[in-house]
């Protein structure tokens, strides 16, 4: 379905023409261990967004994260510093907090950085949401991300995710990697690039 002249705004980047938003990849998981985007990460866009559509694990409490490569390197594991908070809401509304999890964010880390944490894995458990990476062909200045996820996790959450931070990576970004800590997922992921 074509998004017309709310483009901008519906990908959150409203003060930049419908012609500057532009669907560059979609994936679908389907039983896969990761989806990777190693094209079309280039200087051509300052910002990318990737959406997030019912990340599904086969592993209950499974955390949703991502990695990059810098150009030429391989293994997924530049230097990030992250920050992680969460607004959390059970089903029978007698829980409700807002707070900071150490647990999922990295000083100086290579590891997988947690998008969203303990995604459920029942049929109709999931995450969703948005992504967006600022800059990443710099070789100048660090690559910032935030995000912004819905998770159910494995006890019938609600859970509001809030992950951001950036790669302390001196060379440009051009290869970004998704996946669960354990298993399989189904799902999809678009990335969208902003002039």
């Amino acid at each position: 379905m074509p998004l017309g002249a709310n483009k901008a705004a519906i990908m959150g980047v409203a003060g930049v023409s419908t012609g500057d938003v532009v669907l560059l990849s979609s994936q679908t998981a389907t039983s896969d261990t990761v989806i990777t985007f190693d094209s079309d990460i280039t200087s051509t866009y300052g910002e990318y967004i990737f959406r997030f559509y019912n990340m599904n694990p086969e592993t209950d409490n499974a955390e949703f994260g991502f990695q990059a490569n810098v150009v030429g390197a391989s293994g997924y594991n530049e230097t990030m510093t992250t920050s992680f908070f969460q607004n959390y809401q059970d089903e029978g509304g007698t829980v409700h907090t807002l707070h900071y999890v150490t647990a999922n964010d990295q000083a100086e880390g290579t590891s997988y950085d947690t998008l969203a944490g303990n995604v459920g894995s029942d049929a109709d458990q999931s995450c969703s949401g948005v992504l967006h990476v600022f800059n990443p062909s710099s070789t100048t200045y660090v690559t910032h991300f935030i995000g912004h996820l819905q998770t159910s996790d494995g006890a019938n959450n609600c859970v509001d995710q809030f992950p951001a931070g950036y790669f302390n990576a001196t060379g440009a970004i051009d290869d970004i990697q998704f996946k669960f800590s354990a298993g399989d997922f189904d799902g999809k992921i678009k990335m969208w690039g902003v002039k």
